[in-house]
């Protein structure tokens, strides 16, 4: 049976939970949430979808290869699993009022790592109905995946889950 492993950093907080809100949003059988700091390679391994979030909040360390860093170790550890069979959708937090130079760049840090391994990158969002300077996370008017703003507009998560999640399940085939 095909299904998705949601990976996310870091625990507590915003990040998960934006995670537990799509988790719940998909049959139980079909989903399995982990932080990245307790998904190991085998299991990673037996996914054939992934849906991969995190908060730019740090990002500038994020391929720092200080061994503390979970995404340095997780981005790391994808080295060694054969991504060219998998598809992955991404979820990104950011503040674009305290940040709006770097709005949810964490989405490019995701685009970047999944895309030189030979994932197949899906789930694209607009970037109609954000105020923002600039991000590393878009392209073409189009963020990487879904970007979520949970101190200035958490009113819309809900409303935009639940607009990108459907087009996220029918790319898994779900």
């Amino acid at each position: 049976m095909k299904k998705i492993a949601l990976v996310y950093w870091p625990e507590g907080g915003n990040v998960e939970t934006v995670a537990e809100k799509i988790f719940h949003r998909f049959e139980d059988d079909k989903i399995e949430k982990n932080s990245v700091a307790s998904i190991d390679q085998q299991t990673l391994s037996d996914f054939d979808y992934l849906i991969v979030g995190g908060s730019t909040v740090g990002s500038h360390v994020w391929e720092d290869a200080d061994d503390s860093n979970k995404w340095h170790k997780f981005f790391n550890m994808l080295d060694n699993i054969d991504l060219s069979s998998k598809t992955v959708a991404f979820f990104g937090l950011g503040d674009q009022v305290l940040y709006p130079h770097h709005f949810v760049d964490g989405l490019g840090v995701f685009r970047e790592e999944f895309e030189k391994r030979g994932a197949k990158i899906i789930g694209q969002w607009p970037v109609k109905g954000y105020e923002f300077i600039d991000s590393e996370g878009m392209k073409d008017e189009m963020f990487y995946g879904i970007a979520l703003d949970e101190d200035n507009q958490a009113e819309l998560t809900d409303e935009r889950l639940d607009s990108w999640l459907p087009e996220i399940k029918k790319e898994f085939g779900f």
